[in-house]
């Protein structure tokens, strides 16, 4: 049985960097099993047929969603001419391309960068699982998701798992709640907010000042429904002891995916949450091109309004689409896995070289 890492980490971080001798001891273990648990994954996709990819960091556009931050840089030809690249987001982008090259089934333990996140779950550089399968429901992606956290359970030792107290059993059988019924619980009818092709603000507005959470004159559907999720439906999500998965996401909050069959007011969307915490985003692709370019440029023009910035749009990405079969495909946050599986309460114990904010002060 693994042993949990220590249980008070705000202590050791202020007291030495991770690469003294005494710190990297205590934790070593849990970064030999981080490893032990990725040989494990690599297994299962190979197994079934997987090929592992290595999408470049480097790309014309780290992504185009509104409140996603990239860091970035430039490329310099010998004769000093210069081009803006960003270090991706995701290797969302590459790996469809792949799919549109031929490619079926992909993997990637990819790094990936985000700039204006911090917290004991967030990391500026952290490792993203990333798969895709050609011509596959999304269900076949949940089931990958499971037993990916079976995998992770069974190599660390059949114990429960823990997040900021939350106890969860990942070998349990997972529960599936719908987006629209998780906000209803919460004393919110999404539903009634949303059409095909827009969503009311000031409807939505109305039933959220009318449960008690905060409504400010400049936000948006958006904004509304993303404070709703915090402060309501997460914290009550983290009280599930088995993993459970929320699905079936409005389409104005899912900026890749497409919609569902039955309500285009929806999105084959999902994410898993074990103990509270996020694990993975999941998607039944959205291969429009017509349409994948009106939603990067709402959301980029959302992020100039808020933000003052923006990034450009792939067009290489968008000229694929129309060659990209249907698939369905997985993000996990591998380090976020592998605090749960660890027992450690901040990601940079999972980290072999984290960043620290004494590396930059």
């Amino acid at each position: 049985m693994t042993q949990p890492l220590s249980p008070n980490p705000t202590v050791e971080f202020a007291a030495l960097p991770w690469w003294h001798p005494s710190r990297h001891t205590d934790r070593r273990a849990g970064l030999i099993l981080r490893g032990k648990i990725k040989s494990a994954i690599r297994a299962f996709f190979m197994a079934d047929g997987f090929t592992e990819v290595e999408p470049g960091c480097l790309q014309v556009s780290p992504g185009n969603e509104a409140h996603l931050h990239a860091f970035g840089t430039e490329f310099r030809t010998d004769a000093g001419q210069s081009t803006p690249l960003y270090l991706h987001t995701s290797p969302e982008f590459a790996m469809k391309k792949l799919l549109a090259a031929g490619e079926t089934r992909i993997f990637a333990f990819a790094p990936v960068f985000r700039n204006r996140e911090g917290g004991a779950r967030h990391a500026a550089e952290f490792t993203m699982l990333e798969w895709y399968r050609a011509g596959q429901p999304l269900q076949t992606i949940m089931d990958d998701c499971m037993a990916i956290v079976r995998i992770a359970a069974e190599v660390a030792g059949d114990r429960p798992w823990q997040h900021r107290g939350r106890i969860a059993t990942p070998l349990s059988e997972a529960r599936q709640l719908t987006v629209v019924d998780a906000f209803r619980q919460a004393g919110v009818d999404l539903l009634a907010t949303l059409s095909s092709h827009a969503a009311n603000r000031d409807a939505l507005a109305a039933q959220v000042e009318r449960i008690g959470v905060r409504v400010a004159g400049d936000d948006t559907w958006s904004d509304l429904f993303s404070r709703v999720l915090v402060e309501r439906v997460e914290p009550a999500l983290a009280t599930e002891a088995a993993p459970l998965f929320l699905t079936h996401y409005p389409t104005h909050e899912a900026a890749l995916a497409r919609p569902t069959p039955d309500d285009p007011r929806l999105a084959e969307r999902f994410e898993l949450y074990v103990a509270g915490l996020e694990l993975a985003n999941c998607f039944g692709e959205l291969t429009d091109a017509g349409e994948q370019r009106r939603r990067f440029e709402a959301e980029m023009a959302e992020k100039q309004r808020v933000y003052g910035e923006c990034y450009p749009i792939d067009e290489d990405f968008l000229a694929a689409l129309a060659l990209m079969p249907q698939a369905s495909g997985g993000a996990l946050g591998f380090d976020r896995l592998a605090m749960l599986a660890t027992g450690a309460s901040n990601i940079n114990q999972v980290l072999w070289t984290p960043l620290e904010p004494r590396s930059f002060a």
